[in-house]
């Protein structure tokens, strides 16, 4: 049985350094802002905060796809199959090898560019809807290739999901979007970026915490409770949810009976799926245990540097249109017909439609005639992930640990994740990462309750840290 799951924005799971805290309390309920959280918290206001939105963001409405219980490979297939020659679709959701990936989004516009060449005559007007890694790339190899390329975008920049903002109040780049790589699995991609001059910095060690202790011990009871929940459920006649098999197959009542280094068993499994939750953006309620779970993928690199430069440069001489939403697409054996958001229409040969899932599954494109049911059935029946991020820049560091990424265990706090990058760059920035559930509460707080709720989160990392001035 194999089991695929890629992370297409940012987490903190395997392979990277683990700084786990305990707290004492249970449950995830909605966070309470607090009134004076610098007070009682005994930590600085942030000087600065930027945060992503994908879950609320018309444009995306998820962060990437998974595979939710019922859907299958299969799903991926169908969905990127072309439609009568004049359909073609590309994006991370229709890649099997690494889907919720950027590598896994340009593979898949570059394979759309293939499919296009090969139905198409020389010089065919080709519209691309979407100027993310997908569409970005397809534009890029169709104009190579000598078509009429026009590349139409809702958002008024290009980039889709890689979302790069600069500003001199930040000493860094923020990745809003994805910017986690592995140096075995992305290789091809760490080699275009450095051709482009764009910095990766490594992300590796391990680490086991609680405040006042440390050790190298592993958090082993999370995924030995997840591996024996799959493989019970790879036996079964039908698919079900992690959820499901980690209470049916006995391994969450295991887990409950396990401790390391004081740590509870049932603390280290829920922390082990939240972080999961940050990489595929479910929550095991929805995960399908046969194909959700990918336990081999290992990201050691950090895109530090200015991710967009990945698609700047791929439509560097592409016509693109930003700031025009495609709101229908009727296709015949003649052509297709593109109605954008301005109310005017556009006639192409052939469209390449790379909009993420979640655009689908709203249903903010009306095809005319309905998309064949095969396609219909793998937009339905496949998962649009929600993670968002936040990032904190402090004036000086509050903590003291040099870790590269914490981990909360047994906390009522949705920002369980963190990334440390004074140990990545040196800089006093913290990123928080919320996946799944958490990531769609944390979605609905306003820009000073989403603050509010970080910092509480980091209370255990305060150390020696002073109370705020008032």
């Amino acid at each position: 049985m194999s089991f695929s799951r890629r992370s297409f924005l940012v987490g903190a799971g395997s392979g990277l350094s683990l700084l786990v805290l305990t707290a004492c309390t249970d449950g995830k309920p909605v966070p309470t802002p607090t009134s004076s959280p610098s007070r009682s918290l005994a930590i600085p206001r942030p000087a600065g905060m930027l945060r992503s939105k994908w879950t609320t963001d018309p444009f995306s409405l998820g962060s990437h796809s998974f595979l939710a219980v019922g859907a299958t490979p299969q799903h991926r297939d169908d969905l990127r199959e072309p439609v009568i020659g004049r359909l073609f679709f590309a994006g991370e959701a229709t890649s099997n090898d690494l889907p919720g990936t950027v590598l896994g989004a340009q593979n898949s516009g570059a394979r759309a560019a293939g499919a296009v060449a090969d139905a198409a005559t020389a010089g065919e007007r080709i519209a691309v809807i979407g100027a993310g890694a997908a569409g970005a790339e397809a534009a890029r190899l169709l104009t190579l290739d000598g078509f009429n390329v026009v590349v139409i975008e809702a958002r008024n920049r290009p980039g889709g999901r890689i979302d790069t903002r600069t500003s001199k109040s930040w000493p860094l780049s923020v990745e809003l979007g994805a910017w986690r790589l592995g140096k075995a699995t992305d290789a091809a991609l760490l080699t275009r970026l450095a051709s482009l001059g764009v910095e990766t910095n490594p992300f590796t060690g391990t680490l086991l915490a609680r405040p006042g202790a440390s050790a190298t011990t592993e958090n082993t009871v999370g995924p030995t409770a997840v591996k024996t929940a799959t493989d019970w459920a790879a036996a079964q006649a039908e698919d079900s949810s992690l959820k499901s098999s980690l209470d049916k197959s006995g391994a969450a009542k295991t887990a409950a009976s396990s401790t390391i280094d004081g740590f509870a068993g049932t603390a280290l499994l829920d922390q082990y799926l939240a972080s999961l939750a940050t990489t595929n953006g479910a929550t095991d309620s929805r995960l399908s245990s046969w194909f959700g779970i990918d336990e081999d993928v290992h990201y050691d690199r950090l895109v530090m540097g200015g991710f967009d430069a990945l698609i700047t440069d791929a439509l560097d001489g592409v016509k693109t249109s930003l700031s025009t939403a495609v709101v229908g697409v009727a296709y015949s054996d003649s052509g297709v017909s593109l109605k954008l958001g301005t109310g005017e229409s556009l006639k192409v040969d052939r469209a390449v439609v790379t909009v993420p899932l979640g655009v689908l599954q709203q249903g903010s494109i009306a095809f005319e005639p309905l998309l064949p049911f095969s396609h219909r059935a793998a937009i339905q029946a496949l998962g649009m992930g929600a993670v968002e991020t936040v990032w904190l820049r402090f004036d000086k560091p509050f903590w003291s640990t040099d870790a590269a990424a914490w981990n909360l265990v047994g906390t009522d706090d949705d920002f369980t994740s963190w990334i440390n990058l004074e140990a990545v760059t040196g800089e006093p920035v913290l990123v928080g990462i919320v996946g799944g559930d958490a990531a769609r509460r944390v979605a609905k707080l306003s820009d000073d309750q989403v603050i509010d709720s970080a910092l509480r989160a980091l209370v255990p990392f305060a150390g020696s840290a002073q109370p705020a001035s008032q």
